[in-house]
């Protein structure tokens, strides 16, 4: 299996477009709008949250996941003195289950362990991907009633290992 990243690029305005809107599948099939109304919310809500994250961390990476060189999700990461903080990492639905986040995750906390780093992400409670950051070793530290705080803590910082 071959994971790849690259730099995000103009043209890859779409795909990104298409891995937010996978983000916010199963909200979007209990509203009762039209598919013009959808596809209106989805890109008021995309280009907020592009522009807030390129604001907030404009030394971060924007990066898309390659998976045997097809694109297969996103990687937004802002690598700080004191952590690493995953502003999103989204696989598209038909790529999951195949160890490609799982992957992506243990190389960060392997960083992480390294440089004596923390790795924190925020996500929503109901999110599945929690399954995976309990695996890795991550513990809630923040909660504000629909997202969670999570944190990895290298074992020098008082954490876990890295799983296997």
């Amino acid at each position: 299996m071959t994971i790849s990243l690259r730099d995000v690029a103009p043209e890859d305005e779409a795909f990104l477009r298409a891995v937010y809107a996978c983000t916010r599948a199963q909200e979007m099939s209990m509203v009762p709008w039209n598919d013009e109304q959808r596809e209106a919310f989805l890109r008021f809500q995309f280009d907020a949250q592009d522009k807030y994250y390129r604001a907030q961390y404009p030394e971060a990476g924007f990066q898309i996941i390659e998976h045997n060189g097809e694109q297969v999700g996103r990687l937004y990461v802002s690598r700080e003195p004191e952590q690493i903080r995953v502003l999103d990492i989204t696989v598209l639905p038909q790529h999951r289950g195949r160890g490609i986040g799982s992957s992506l995750m243990r190389d960060m906390l392997l960083e992480a362990d390294q440089n004596n780093q923390s790795v924190t992400i925020w996500i929503e409670q109901f999110n599945p991907s929690r399954a995976l950051f309990d695996r890795l070793g991550f513990k809630i530290v923040q909660e504000d009633g629909y997202n969670n705080l999570l944190e990895y803590r290298p074992a020098d910082m008082d954490g876990p290992a890295v799983p296997a």
